[in-house]
């Protein structure tokens, strides 16, 4: 928890997607790539990773490559977008935790293992268990 409440000093200043997940991400005429369905957010750019960390692989419980799928998407993000690893990886352990506090609200009893693979995934960078 301690990761999150070092964040909140600089919270950002970007306007984030919020929901920014392959289903959200069309080919176009007018632009090869058109994001639709944003959910607008000032924030940390790290804070609108966990959409596309999460996306695709998380509907198959079964798939034992998720963890280095959600690496490799987080390194590829971070140096394509140039942000902090750290950082980054902090934002979307706050963005897991913020998942999972509405999870519980929602009724649920445990973590998602969606939840806990990203959160594997970013463990030597951060993640809950490291943080």
């Amino acid at each position: 928890m301690s990761r999150v409440t070092d964040l909140e000093a600089e919270p950002g200043h970007h306007l984030l997607h919020w929901d920014l997940h392959y289903g959200n991400v069309l080919a176009a005429d007018r632009e090869p790539w058109l994001a639709i369905d944003p959910e607008p957010l000032v924030g940390d750019p790290g804070f609108d990773l966990w959409p596309a960390l999460d996306s695709g692989w998380s509907t198959d419980d079964t798939l034992t490559e998720a963890p280095r799928i959600v690496r490799r998407r987080f390194d590829i993000l971070t140096e394509m977008l140039d942000l902090d690893r750290g950082r980054a990886a902090g934002w979307t352990v706050a963005r897991l935790l913020q998942n999972t506090l509405w999870d519980i609200e929602d009724g649920h009893a445990a973590i998602s293992t969606s939840a806990k693979t990203v959160d594997d995934a970013l463990a030597p960078l951060g993640g809950f268990r490291k943080g």
